[in-house]
């Protein structure tokens, strides 16, 4: 048996998990918010999941009911039946989709919430551009290119400054685009190399997004074929800056050995560089050689990064902004958490870190993100208890509990653990206050991230 909730994946395109899940998961929010239960809006599935429901081989229980009714705006009892095998299938009463190989409209209805009205202005959007790519099947056309690189160019400026969900979708699909037109073999020789340097980029981007998910795996092997493509587009900076992605991926996966080498293969291809790829680089070296007590060379790394500060000049990589630019606070704030990581125990470190944390709340800073001020939060957090002082602990690092679920990626969940595993370790792990606040970042650490999912 066929059922509508199959038919209507295929319709929508939606076969690929990857678009899927995306989808389900923004609709599980959505209700959540709507039915004003918050635990809706973690609920996900597995691949494989996904593919009995497809199937019909299983049936879909509990939550998932009333999320996939509120994805495609059906009973669910509908959903599970039959597909009816001549009528046209419309979406629910509050939308309406048509959709085929070569056409797609999409109405809503009055009434239609905001998450509606703009999933279906994404979809129209999306179709739209996939219709221009193929009216230019017979080469990659100058419009498909100047949409990729502008979508690369607005993902990277907003992929530190909001959570990963909001940019993935759009990520993958670019990176997908990329990649077909690469294998295509409709692609000019002049076109070639610029669509390996967006290639790279967007790979590099989704090597970032795996991280924050708690995917190491899969942040490595994007972070891979980032190198691959940079190689391809003979780009020195973005190559060393790979190198530099795949030392932050081993650092926070608590590989400090294999972190240290990335590091320093990135200074080696960056040797001829100015750009802020170089700081970052030593500021990469400095963090991983801290996770191994090494003080003599997170100190030299440290110098060598505020020497390199003062002969950078920006490239087409910094221009990018997001983590393709390294600006100054950024390497205080590495700065900081390498001398904290060693467990220095001085009073200038906590003032040095307070001034950071203070930096770093503006939102409406151009260098603003949110990973950067929570860990900044928990470095202070850390260089206040290794100064006995447990209630500043407690007040640096409250803002960072009070993230909410989809601002928790890997790295922030690592840095606050790193107070925890002080505190149960610490002087004062008995007291009321110590054992309170493990519990409290306990209870935080354990709403994860998702794994992303092939």
């Amino acid at each position: 048996m066929t059922t509508l909730l199959r038919v209507l994946i295929d319709e929508m395109r939606w076969k690929d998990y990857r678009i899927f899940i995306d989808q389900y998961q923004r609709a599980a929010r959505s209700l959540a918010e709507k039915v004003r239960d918050p635990s809706l809006a973690t609920h996900t599935v597995s691949d494989r999941t996904f593919e009995r429901w497809y199937a019909g081989r299983v049936t879909p229980q509990n939550e998932a009911r009333r999320i996939l009714a509120h994805l495609f705006m059906r009973p669910i009892n509908e959903l599970l039946a039959e597909a009816p095998s001549k009528a046209p299938i419309a979406m629910g009463p509050r939308m309406t989709g048509e959709f085929s190989a070569t056409h797609t409209t999409i109405r809503a209805a009055p009434g239609a919430d905001q998450y509606e009205m703009g999933r279906n202005a994404a979809m129209a959007a999306r179709r739209a551009m996939d219709f221009a790519m193929g009216a230019e099947q017979k080469r990659a056309g100058q419009e498909t290119l100047d949409y990729l690189h502008t979508e690369v160019r607005r993902i990277a400026e907003i992929h530190l400054r909001v959570p990963v969900g909001t940019i993935l979708d759009d990520l993958t699909y670019i990176q997908d685009t990329t990649f077909r037109l690469l294998e295509s073999g409709r692609v000019k020789p002049s076109q070639s190399r610029d669509l390996f340097l967006l290639a790279a980029i967007q790979s590099g981007m989704l090597a970032k997004a795996g991280h924050d998910l708690g995917d190491p795996q899969s942040a490595m092997m994007q972070a891979r074929t980032a190198s691959v493509c940079a190689d391809q587009a003979e780009h020195q900076a973005l190559r060393a800056w790979v190198k530099g992605l795949q030392s932050a991926i081993s650092y926070w996966a608590n590989r400090p050995e294999d972190s240290l080498h990335y590091a320093r293969q990135g200074v080696e291809i960056s040797t001829e560089l100015h750009s802020s790829v170089t700081v970052w680089l030593a500021a990469q070296e400095a963090r991983a050689a801290a996770l191994l007590g090494d003080a003599k060379t997170v100190r030299a790394a440290i110098r060598r990064a505020e020497e390199l500060r003062e002969r950078t000049r920006p490239d087409d990589l910094d221009d990018l902004g997001g983590n393709f630019f390294f600006p100054q606070i950024r390497q205080t704030f590495f700065g900081i958490e390498a001398e904290v990581l060693l467990g220095d125990n001085d009073v200038a470190l906590v003032r040095r870190a307070e001034d950071a944390v203070r930096e770093l709340k503006d939102a409406n800073d151009p260098y603003w993100a949110f990973a950067a001020e929570a860990g900044c939060q928990s470095n202070l957090a850390l260089a206040r208890l290794q100064m006995a002082d447990l209630e500043g602990t407690a007040e640096a690092v409250r803002p960072v509990l009070d993230l909410p679920p989809n601002r928790r990626n890997a790295g922030i969940i690592s840095s606050v653990r790193r107070v925890e595993t002080s505190l149960r370790s610490g002087p004062s792990r008995n007291s009321v206050m110590a054992r309170e606040l493990c519990e409290k970042i306990a209870a935080f650490s354990r709403n994860r991230p998702l794994a992303l999912r092939r």
